[in-house]
Formats: C-alpha cells, sequence, structure tokens
C-alpha cells in the first residue's frame, strides 16, 4: 500500500472538478474531472478531498489503465484505504468511477492532462450540464 501525502494548502493547485447538479435521475456522467498529470498517487488525494461530502468515504477508484501511469492497489488517502483498479475498457478511455459504499456510484469524464484550456473548457461544461427530460 502506497500513502499519498497532501502538500501544504498554500502549494495546493486548484482543483479543476465540474459536477453536474444533484439530482434524484441517474445520469450516465456526473462530471467532469481535469487532473494535471497522470500520476494517480499525486492527483488522486486532492481530487477526493474536493468531493461533495454527501458522496461519503470513496473506497474504489477504477480508470482506464491504458492512459494511467503504474499505481499500486490501493493507496492511503487521509487515512482511508482507496482501492485501485485499472481498466482496459476500448468503450471508456476517459472516464473515471468512484464507488462509495452504501452512497452511490458517480462516474467522472477525465480530460486529460494536456488538453488546453481552450479545449478543455467545453468538455467540462458538458459534462456537468443539466440534462432536460424527454
Amino acid at each position: 500500500m502506497t500513502t499519498a501525502l497532501q502538500s501544504p494548502l498554500h502549494s495546493t493547485p486548484v482543483l479543476r472538478l465540474r459536477l453536474a447538479p444533484r439530482s434524484e435521475l441517474p445520469r450516465a456522467i456526473d462530471g467532469a474531472w481535469w487532473p494535471r498529470s497522470r500520476d494517480l498517487l499525486a492527483e488522486l488525494p486532492q481530487l477526493l478531498a474536493g468531493l461533495p461530502r454527501e458522496w461519503g468515504h470513496i473506497t474504489s477508484v477504477t480508470v482506464n489503465g491504458a492512459v494511467w501511469s503504474a499505481a499500486p492497489g490501493r493507496i492511503l488517502v487521509s487515512n482511508q484505504v482507496v482501492r485501485l483498479h485499472r481498466a482496459l475498457a476500448a468503450n471508456a478511455p476517459h472516464t473515471a468511477v468512484l464507488l462509495a459504499p452504501g452512497r452511490g456510484r458517480w462516474d467522472l469524464v477525465v480530460v486529460p492532462p494536456d488538453t488546453t484550456e481552450d479545449a478543455a473548457e467545453p468538455l467540462m461544461a458538458a459534462a456537468a450540464a443539466v440534462r432536460g427530460t424527454n
């Protein structure tokens, strides 16, 4: 198991995360995350710290193994064990799936770190957009 250390608050970059509004209806995508690197051990603690409290403790994260750097099967984030799974799903190369027992599952679009701000902004907005019902 690896311990992911969080840097002091004054040097922590702003989390680039946009979530869809809460809804009783299930969504295919719950928001978008734009990490600064492909280093899951460096990026994941900040993501988990920035999630809404009502999501509860995230115990499992699944990412596409083909696009992230190697990571152990579990890490310790804020004194909590988080299991890491690396899928090779070709149909969802840019997603992260977060699980919290008894609370739910959230799927986030992962905007590649090397994406320009001009290109990332519409992707983030679309993932967090309010969807109308038909």
